[in-house]
């Protein structure tokens, strides 16, 4: 009987996958458990256009995180916060405050996708933030003390 998965199963395939499995297995286990339907013509035709549409969303979605790492690329924030003499800060700068600064200049951003840890020191830092996609944009981060 031919299926098609409607989730990952380790020894059968991935979602989307239409397979060859015995009619006993689709039955009485696969289709009650709710992890594959039956391939008919018309199962199969509504799969291959929920693929295309999500290959067309993929590519939207690429598309915006393209514009938004080139519209990051080379970004300067100025954060200021209170510092010793020497120039360490009294409170750390956290990646949710960097994603703060990004909003106010109009970038949402997840503070996930910011790779540093606490900056405690004042001064210029470059830090790297990883889009989806395996895009990443390197923007200056300039800490003042008040």
């Amino acid at each position: 009987m031919k299926v098609i998965l409607l989730k990952d199963l380790p020894n059968l395939g991935q979602r989307g996958d239409i397979k060859e499995v015995n009619l006993g297995y689709a039955r009485n286990y696969l289709i009650p458990q709710g992890f594959v339907k039956e391939a008919t013509d018309a199962a199969i035709k509504d799969l291959e256009a929920q693929k295309e549409n999500e290959a067309k969303m993929a590519e939207a979605d690429l598309e915006q995180m393209e514009k938004l790492a080139s519209s990051l690329e080379g970004q300067i924030i100025e954060i200021t916060a209170k510092a010793s003499e020497e120039g360490t800060l009294y409170g750390a700068i956290s990646p949710a405050k960097i994603v703060s600064a990004f909003k106010e200049k109009g970038f949402e951003i997840r503070k996930d996708q910011i790779k540093t840890g606490h900056i405690k020191e004042v001064g210029e830092h470059e830090i790297a933030v990883d889009l989806d996609h395996g895009l990443e944009a390197r923007i200056t981060l300039i800490i003042n003390s008040e």
